[in-house]
């Protein structure tokens, strides 16, 4: 093994052209020494750039060995050749290769956000060797902005940026006039007289005389090599190794990850129409799965609040086994002392005795047909009816059979029109009565909401209307804490020993509930099954823009690789790039749900919908897992990438 820095020994190199091998570099041996100026100088085709290439790790040979400091690269590991190209080489390509989204400094810095640097030091360092590079009034600018001779310069500075023991330049001329391109000459000898190893890969002989040393190779085998300037070569200085401080693995892996964030959003701002409709899938999906469970609770509500104007929390007692049971009508066992025996259970709120009957309501030469129903005082109570005007009657008008009567809105706006009905007398067949009370309006739960209704205690109807002495019905409200399932079951025993067998059935509003809840329920989850189809198709397209991003992107990943960029920080950026875009697309997305739910309260259709903070986190989570699983690929496909091919394609 020799001292020298860069010794490459029996290196071939061959590609692929169909069904043949194309030999580009054959049997090649070469040593560099540290501190030289080297001019690999050729043909167009003769192997210098894949020359180049190899010795800057961009490119591994065919076969033969490669060492660096006495290093065997063969068998270095993709992301230890990443490392090398960090620390000890810094390149400067012909088309610059320049970042176009980032400006002068943040160009000079992308090798060492690789290398870890502090955010501080390395914008510093950046700032110094443009200002050296005589560029200190465009640190700002981006490429597109600085003319050829200084994105070159830029490139220098890169080049420069962790040190750059061993810089490569290929055809660094190649793209400038000829002032900026003798400007950049004088630029390469000057940090060869600083110290560092510089090797220039040119076709033109006049500027490889710029250097101490020329290699000069013909069909991938070196022809000469020779000393251009011993006495120049003889004066060079002895580059001093940058000082390397202690870095903080925590810090340095969130710097990273903030750079890749950084980038990943520059990335969406250069692009927003593309952005914009990769995110459109997502933004549908999103904004479907939170509607629709929004819908579906509004529904349920609105349907649970029409429920409860049967009763909060009610139970119905009824004579027979069923609604379908035709005997009901002949039991007659329901009776007022069952009423008050329920009474006095714990957990009871209120109960009262009903009995029903249709028949003609007239008042002055206005006649309808209405509902009138005989209840107890704490009826109102129980389905939690309010007062509109004048009062409700109490035990002494159960006891006396009052002809008293209670109407809702709908009566007394059938009935007297706007004329206020309190003391009015009507007849309820032939019996008169005076009304003492209106209700509030009240929706139904179910039946048309202007249905005609009078109450008159409960003894009234059965004594002077009917001559029963038994009951429809007794209704039952619980109170607000006590299980509805326990309190029925207790309800039906007591009146199975009063009564000697179950001759009784009971409805329980709040299983009535239950199954609402549980259907609401359901065609929610359907619904919420159906929008989450969007939301795996707008994933598929973040993975297909995704594909193409990194197409287009190809050069760029090509020299992030090339200034040391690991595979997990270009899989990083691209991961990250995928998962913000279905994050902003989750936001518009939830966004665009309340903006629907605006305008469906603003339409005025007495419908709100209501928004679950479960399901906004749900759409959250199924955001980043969307970013995560479908640009995963697209990220891996970047991290793969040859770095040399990455660089070769526009």
């Amino acid at each position: 093994m020799t001292d020298a820095l860069l010794h490459i020994s029996g290196v071939s190199r061959c590609f692929s052209a169909g069904e043949q091998q194309l030999t580009v570099l054959n049997n090649v041996d070469l040593e560099i020494k540290r501190g030289e100026m080297v001019a690999i100088v050729g043909a167009s085709g003769s192997g210098k750039s894949t020359l180049m290439n190899i010795l800057g790790c961009l490119d591994k040979p065919s076969k033969g060995q490669y060492f660096i400091n006495g290093q065997d690269t063969s068998q270095m590991e993709v992301d230890q050749l990443a490392a090398l190209r960090r620390e000890h080489f810094g390149f400067i390509f012909q088309r610059y290769h320049l970042l176009g989204d980032l400006d002068a400094v943040a160009n000079v810095e992308v090798p060492a956000v690789y290398a870890g640097k502090s955010k501080h030091s390395r914008h510093q360092r950046a700032e110094e060797l443009l200002t050296r590079l005589g560029l200190g009034t465009r640190l700002d600018h981006k490429p597109s902005q600085l003319s050829g001779g200084q994105q070159q310069r830029v490139s220098v500075a890169r080049a420069l940026m962790n040190g750059g023991d061993v810089i490569l330049a290929d055809e660094p001329t190649g793209a400038l006039d000829s002032h900026s391109g003798k400007e950049m000459m004088l630029l390469l000898q000057e940090l060869h007289q600083d110290g560092h190893t510089i090797i220039l890969v040119t076709h033109d002989m006049d500027v490889a005389q710029f250097a101490d040393r020329i290699i000069e190779i013909k069909d991938g085998e070196i022809i000469q090599d020779y000393v251009n300037n011993k006495e120049r070569f003889t004066t060079q200085k002895q580059l001093e190794p940058r000082a390397e401080k202690s870095k903080n693995i925590v810090s340095t892996q969130i710097d990273r990850i903030s750079e890749a964030f950084k980038m990943a959003l520059i990335a969406m701002s250069s692009h927003r129409l593309r952005t914009f409709l990769t995110m459109l899938g997502i933004i549908i999906g999103i904004a479907s799965v939170v509607s629709v469970v929004a819908l579906g609770s509004g529904t349920q509500q609105q349907i649970l609040q029409n429920i409860s104007s049967l009763g909060t929390n009610t139970i119905d007692v009824r004579p027979g086994t069923g609604f379908g049971d035709r005997r009901s009508g002949r039991i007659k066992t329901l009776t007022a002392a069952d009423a008050k025996a329920l009474e006095n259970l714990p957990f009871i709120d209120s109960v009262t005795p009903s009995v029903s009957t249709s028949v003609t309501i007239r008042a002055g030469n206005q006649a309808v047909t209405g509902s009138v129903q005989g209840v107890g005082p704490a009826y109102f109570r129980v389905y939690d009816y309010q007062l509109n005007q004048g009062q409700f009657w109490d035990e002494n008008s159960i006891k006396t059979l009052a002809q008293e009567a209670m109407i809702d809105s709908n009566t007394s706006q059938e009935l007297f029109d706007d004329a206020n009905p309190i003391g009015q007398v009507i007849f309820l067949g032939r019996l008169p009565v005076r009304i003492i009370g209106v209700t509030k309006p009240k929706d139904q739960a179910f039946g048309r909401s202007d249905t005609l209704n009078v109450w008159i205690p409960y003894t009234t109807v059965a004594g002077r209307m009917l001559g029963q002495n038994y009951l429809n019905s007794i209704s039952i409200r619980l109170n607000p804490e006590v299980p509805s399932d326990a309190a029925e079951q207790s309800i039906i025993s007591l009146l199975t020993i009063r009564h000697g067998t179950a001759d009784f059935f009971t409805i329980n509003s709040d299983t009535i509930r239950q199954n609402i809840e549980k259907t609401t329920a359901t065609m929610t989850l359907l619904i919420s099954a159906i929008a989450v189809i969007s939301l795996i198709v707008g994933g598929i397209g973040v993975m297909n823009i995704m594909l193409v991003s990194v197409t287009e992107r190809t050069r760029e990943i090509g020299v992030r690789m090339a200034v040391g960029a690991r595979q997990s920080d270009i899989l990083r950026q691209f991961l990250i790039e995928a998962i913000l875009v279905c994050l902003f697309g989750g936001l518009l997305g939830i966004g665009l749900a309340y903006l629907l739910g605006f305008a469906l309260q603003s339409s005025g259709a007495g419908f709100q919908m209501i928004y679950s903070s479960n399901s906004i986190i749900a759409a959250f989570l199924c955001s980043t897992l969307i970013g995560v699983l479908f640009g995963f690929l697209p990220a891996q496909n970047a991290a793969k990438l040859d770095p040399i091919d990455a660089l070769a394609r526009d």
